[in-house]
């Protein structure tokens, strides 16, 4: 699989006039993690990982905290999670992961940024039977064959796993994400991962050439980060 995880996903840029945005985005999926498998990250690992996420981005601690007080009061926003897929500028394929209070009003918003790039959102399923749903670990580490060993006993369907340059990748079903976590904490316990995300990976990846192309697509994944519902987007585009 490579490393072309790293290229797939869309997220904003961390300017000093986005800050804001990047909090209440990381503080909305906060809130709805810790709602969903319970404020403790000793017993979340979705929400463990969430967290140090943000903290890798610079999230400030209230901003964190005041997400998990939320989960715990029971009230509040009822989010609930939406996906849109379609094809994007250059014939690339796109697949748009929101959290939304409001259904109609975040598909309308993220309809217009298919619309105004020349685009074509689509039906549920049209695109992303060509991506992969991976859960997706990048770690320091040499001694693969251990880990594969703990993924295996722990009865986790690897989709992949490598070793180049001094960090392990692993690949697993996106569903098989807290058995491949803690299979790889039982080897290693204090391990600092680079990458611990469940993301689409596109099967193939579409080369953008064409300049007038390249444009329309920077303003699409442009007006898809400005929409406070649209959490992340992942697509095949090659730039």
């Amino acid at each position: 699989m490579g490393r072309a995880y790293q290229n797939r996903k869309e997220s904003m840029a961390k300017t000093s006039d986005q800050k804001a945005k990047v909090y209440s985005k990381y503080g909305r999926e906060i809130y709805v993690c810790a709602k969903a498998g319970g404020t403790d990250p000793e017993g979340n690992l979705a929400l463990r990982s969430l967290i140090d996420r943000a903290k890798k981005d610079q999230v400030p601690s209230h901003v964190i905290e005041k997400g998990i007080e939320k989960a715990k009061g029971g009230g509040g926003e009822d989010f609930a999670p939406a996906r849109y897929e379609g094809y994007g500028p250059g014939n690339t394929m796109a697949i748009i992961e929101c959290l939304t209070d409001n259904p109609n009003r975040t598909f309308g918003d993220v309809r217009v940024c298919f619309t105004k790039t020349n685009s074509k959102i689509g039906t549920q399923g049209s695109v992303s039977h060509m991506f992969d749903h991976l859960s997706i670990f990048v770690f320091p580490g040499d001694d693969e064959e251990a880990i594969l060993d703990a993924l295996m006993e722990a009865d986790v369907d690897v989709s992949d796993i490598e070793n180049d340059g001094g960090n392990i990748s692993v690949f697993a079903p996106h569903d098989e994400y807290g058995k491949a976590k803690q299979a790889i904490l039982s080897v290693l316990p204090e391990v600092e991962f680079e990458v611990d995300e469940i993301q689409f990976l596109p099967q193939n990846t579409t080369p953008i050439t064409d300049e007038e192309d390249l444009a329309m697509f920077e303003k699409f994944i442009d007006m898809l980060n400005d929409l406070d519902d649209v959490q992340n987007v992942y697509h095949s585009a090659e730039i």
